[in-house]
């Protein structure tokens, strides 16, 4: 890493480097709790609206108690929808009400509320990994590269995860544009922050040029 890249990521990390989880108040670690709630976190993000709001609706649910994949199956759809309105989280409060509420089933059915049946069943693929995801209800791309993103930190398999958009605005950085090559700038541990950053980075109008000023 030049000087000059070692002095954009540390800008890049002090200035956007927090995780979707973090925002949301989920201390993500291997267990199940965690895990379905960064689902929940991905399923939220995976319509049309803003990253603000998202992460307030994942804290309006699990401040309402629905934390694990029994809990949101157990609450009822109302319950959802005015958690979901808690947050302004509008538009899309009922459909996703309903894909919260299939998608706790799932998880039960399938993985017996584990999400790291999921891993196993995936054996250690990422791809397998993200198409298992996708059968989620409302999960897409989108959202299967959130969970990956995230979830790298804790499922070793999945690094290095960089999606599109983390590799476009590396490359508008001076920064490696392939995952191998970001993976080397920070530690393992720290990669689902870097590739946070980065992806807000792409988001943002102003920030490359920010980031990228001297002095």
């Amino acid at each position: 890493m030049t000087r000059t890249q070692h002095t954009t990521v540390r800008r890049l990390m002090d200035a956007y480097g927090r995780t979707h989880a973090e925002e949301a108040g989920i201390r993500l670690r291997n267990t199940p709790a965690p895990l379905y709630q960064l689902l929940t976190l991905c399923v939220l993000f995976s319509v049309r609206i803003k990253a603000d709001i998202a992460v307030a609706a994942a804290r309006e649910l699990f401040g309402a108690g629905m934390r694990t994949p029994r809990a949101m199956a157990d609450a009822t759809w109302q319950d959802r929808v005015d958690a979901l309105g808690r947050a302004h989280y509008r538009r899309y409060d009922e459909s996703t009400a309903t894909a919260l509420g299939e998608g706790a089933e799932l998880v039960l059915d399938r993985y017996h509320g584990d999400l790291r049946r999921l891993r196993d069943e995936a054996d250690g693929d990422p791809g397998r990994v993200r198409e298992l995801l996708r059968e989620v209800p409302r999960i897409g791309p989108v959202g299967a590269d959130i969970f990956c993103r995230e979830a790298q930190a804790v499922w070793p398999e999945l690094r290095p995860s960089f999606d599109d958009r983390a590799r476009a605005a590396a490359a508008e950085l001076g920064l490696p544009s392939s995952p191998e090559g970001l993976a080397r700038l920070v530690d393992p541990e720290t990669l689902p922050r870097l590739a946070a950053a980065l992806v807000r980075v792409e988001l943002s109008r102003d920030a490359v040029d920010d980031l990228l000023k001297t002095g």
